[in-house]
């Protein structure tokens, strides 16, 4: 009797260090790694599998004056994803309603356009009561205090360290190819 009741409890305990170490491994990562999207194709995608990596998260749309930085985005994949770097292009459709289609023709537009090989996510809000935890991260004080506050348009860049920290936000205005972008990222790959 002793012994049955030891292997039930004794595989309880197994199971709940397994969900403890799950959680502290979270934890390890930090708030903007321990986020959760939906690729374009709608599987979940856990952030954290782009720990210790430089990310430059942008919020994109395929009918906006900004598109073409799809471009240089991809050229920045190019040259520097064997170094570490992972673009992540969000879709978000709250801008002038600029990004209208599914996830399905966006990625169709990304691919025939602009041969988008980065990783693409569905469709989120950056901003508002739907707002997606991750730019609510981003957005905060919390999240980069030098210039907190909502997204404003399109293709605005946050530049995420390998310590899972924002380490810059570039607006609209500033391309993926600008010296202050490029030099940011390349302090970054080298921490």
């Amino acid at each position: 009797m002793l012994k049955a009741l030891f292997v039930p409890m004794a595989l309880a305990g197994v199971f709940s260090l397994g969900a403890i170490a799950a959680a502290a491994d979270k934890a390890d990562v930090g708030p903007v790694l321990g986020n959760t999207l939906k690729s374009i194709e709608g599987k979940d995608v856990d952030l954290a599998k782009y720990k210790g990596k430089v990310l430059l998260i942008v919020n994109v749309a395929s009918k906006c004056g900004a598109t073409p930085q799809y471009k240089e985005l991809e050229a920045l994949h190019e040259k520097y994803g064997k170094d570490g770097l992972a673009v992540l292009g969000v879709p978000c459709n709250q801008f002038g309603g600029q990004e209208p289609g599914s996830e399905k023709e966006i990625a169709e537009f990304c691919s025939k356009t602009y041969d988008v090989k980065f990783d693409m996510f569905s469709k989120v809000d950056v901003n508002g009561d739907q707002q997606a935890p991750l730019y609510k991260y981003l957005t905060s004080e919390a999240g980069y205090a030098k210039d907190a506050g909502p997204v404003k348009w399109n293709f605005e860049k946050f530049l995420v360290g390998k310590d899972g920290k924002v380490a810059a936000r570039f607006r609209t205005g500033v391309k993926p190819s600008s010296p202050i972008v490029v030099n940011a990222i390349e302090a970054e790959l080298k921490k």
